[in-house]
């Protein structure tokens, strides 16, 4: 699963930077470093014309009982009312610099950045609904890349930037986009790490 990701501002590429600096200009503000479940992110959807742009959402479909769905599994994901429309038409992306996952080892938790290897930023790739007025995304997992696999069992679908296009249009269809996602990842601890220190860590594969 994904239950935290980090976007980093101090160091952020240059399109990230464009993303968040076009929602801040239109009053959105949306939160950067380590990003929680039902914080307002950045996103990138569809308009209406079906052109790319960057959207303002917050993390999580919330249920009538208040809990939050963060994740949806990209395997059954087009066969459950919660997401079949979501899979056919509303599809998003999801900008960030790393995500946080967690290894149980007996009695304690080791808290692990991780990114694909070699790259800045990246794109989950997610879908969207819409709650009352308010907008709200949830992130597409997957079995792990096996350099992971004795952290966590599912890992976010990390999707390569020329299937980027084609998962944000429902034309294509969502299962063959998702054949492009990477497995190729690096990782590091980061506990007692300042997070803005990331990029200084030796990542491993």
């Amino acid at each position: 699963m994904c239950g935290r990701y980090f976007v980093d501002r101090a160091e952020s590429p240059e399109d990230l930077e464009r993303i968040i600096d076009a929602l801040n200009r239109k009053g959105q503000i949306v939160k950067t470093g380590e990003v929680f479940p039902s914080d307002t992110v950045a996103v990138i959807a569809n308009t209406k014309a079906l052109a790319p742009a960057p959207f303002a959402m917050a993390w999580g479909y919330r249920m009538s009982d208040g809990k939050l769905i963060i994740n949806a599994r990209s395997e059954t994901a087009a066969e459950k009312p919660m997401f079949r429309d979501g899979m056919m038409q509303r599809r998003c992306l999801l900008p960030a610099t790393n995500y946080f996952e967690w290894e149980k080892r007996a009695s304690e938790k080791i808290k692990y950045a991780i990114k694909p290897s070699n790259l800045d930023m990246f794109y989950m790739a997610g879908l969207y609904r819409i709650e009352g007025n308010q907008a709200r995304c949830t992130i597409l997992t997957r079995s792990p890349a096996d350099s992971i696999a004795f952290i966590h069992d599912r890992m976010p679908v990390l999707l390569h930037k020329d299937a980027l296009k084609d998962w944000l249009n429902p034309r294509y269809n969502a299962q063959d986009v998702l054949k492009a996602a990477m497995t190729d990842v690096s990782f590091v601890p980061v506990e007692g790490v300042q997070q803005m220190q990331l990029g200084e860590q030796s990542w491993q594969r």
